[in-house]
């Protein structure tokens, strides 16, 4: 210590225990006299020596473990840089690489719609596709079902009567006109009419969100690109929905029209309703006191209202009434079966062919440069390589220190 400091150190007042600190000192000295030590144990030169060996210690402990956590940084680094789509350099480059997203996009497609194979998608429900066209085919199933036009049992036989009333002419009375069938099929059919052109445009909404999720996500790195697929799948999307439309308004308006069936169901059921026409005859017109009529195959009706009409009118409208809820049968089914076969064989088409067709021909039919701005990355895409690559450069500098630093310590030990 030199003479200024000490002087400062003794214009203070302090006490070390008992003594003070110019006595302390003075005893420090007198120790060191009369107990002489090695000189290799003490001094600044040997602290210091003592202390770079501690220094050394630790950081030889701790180093490995610094070196390790740097390298997985690294190597990280490195394999989101090779993940990344590499840059292109030609037209050649480009086609090839367009080629493979609309394969491999083509390919998850055809996996998640056609096959039913969500195995790219385990924790989206959205994209099991197959299982979510059903749940919609079902549901539409369930509506057409379920309309009020199917409500066989309510005001039983009083539309069939006002019909028959209608359709009278000079003719023989025991003869079912064609005409009457006709004319209250067209007013049931007309009144499930928008159910089906409103399931068709449920449909195509989901198909399209589900194409345009797996087009963006294959093409994630090329943002022109993915603006491209989109219009093309949007536009193609359009059309077959407006075909569809116009699909089942044609299969509407042929159920509105005409009447036909192979079923042999139509007329096993018909049968079986018709054998209980006498029993129900009787009780309208016999049994006053009876106010409904349970009928197998369509449950319990009102009779009560029934008995001002002539048995010649009641036998007429039973057998419409029957005729229409066996065919009504048939055409509810031909609308759900017509339905599921007419969108997979559209949802295929799209898949197989129509989806790729159109992409192709929007990047590269129009002969505008399309392919080359294909070559262009992103901002967002340029700017991850770019730091990714500064990343690197870093890291990899600081391997080289450590591992110099390392080789220090080892040949000092």
């Amino acid at each position: 210590m030199s003479n200024s400091s000490e002087n400062e150190v003794e214009s203070l007042p302090q006490i070390i225990g008992d003594k003070s600190y110019k006595e302390a000192r003075k005893e420090e000295a007198d120790s060191f006299e009369n107990h002489p030590l090695d000189k290799s144990m003490v001094g600044i030169p040997v602290l210091a020596q003592k202390l770079v060996h501690t220094q050394a210690t630790i950081i030889a402990r701790c180093l490995p473990e610094i070196v390790r956590t740097s390298n997985e940084k690294l190597n990280a680094s490195v394999s989101e840089l090779n993940r990344m789509p590499k840059t292109l350099s030609s037209v050649g480059e480009a086609l090839t690489t367009f080629m493979g997203i609309v394969g491999s996009a083509k390919e998850s497609l055809n996996k998640i719609i056609v096959r039913g194979d969500y195995d790219e998608y385990l924790e989206d429900k959205n994209m099991h596709c197959t299982a979510r066209l059903v749940e919609m085919l079902d549901q539409y199933s369930d509506e057409l079902h379920k309309c009020s036009e199917n409500d066989l049992t309510g005001n039983f036989l009083m539309d069939e009567i006002q019909v028959l009333e209608e359709a009278k002419g000079i003719q023989l009375p025991n003869f079912l006109s064609r005409t009457t069938f006709l004319a209250i099929l067209q007013k049931k059919v007309e009144k499930i009419s928008h159910i089906p052109v409103a399931f068709v445009d449920k449909v195509w909404t989901y198909i399209e969100g589900v194409v345009i999720s797996v087009l963006m996500h294959h093409s994630e790195n090329y943002h022109r690109l993915q603006l491209s697929t989109r219009r093309a799948s949007h536009n193609l999307i359009a059309r077959m929905k407006e075909h569809s439309r116009n699909w089942v308004t044609e299969i509407v308006q042929m159920e509105k029209l005409t009447d036909y069936t192979s079923n042999p169901e139509y007329m096993n059921d018909w049968n079986k309703l018709m054998a209980q026409q006498h029993d129900f005859t009787r009780d309208v017109l016999e049994n006053g006191y009876v106010a409904t009529f349970k009928i197998e195959g369509l449950g319990v009706v009102p009779i009560a209202g029934l008995r001002g009409y002539e048995q010649h009118v009641l036998l007429q409208a039973f057998d419409l009434k029957m005729r229409m809820t066996a065919y009504w049968k048939i055409v509810l089914r031909r609308l759900v079966d017509f339905m599921a076969l007419h969108l997979q064989f559209c949802v295929r088409n799209l898949v197989n062919k129509e989806l790729q067709e159109e992409i192709v021909q929007e990047l590269v039919g129009r002969h505008d440069g399309a392919i080359e701005r294909m070559l262009e990355e992103s901002p967002a895409v340029a700017a991850k390589r770019e730091k990714l690559n500064v990343s690197i450069k870093l890291m990899r500098e600081s391997s080289n220190v450590l591992g110099n630093i390392m080789d220090k310590i080892a040949s000092n030990v």
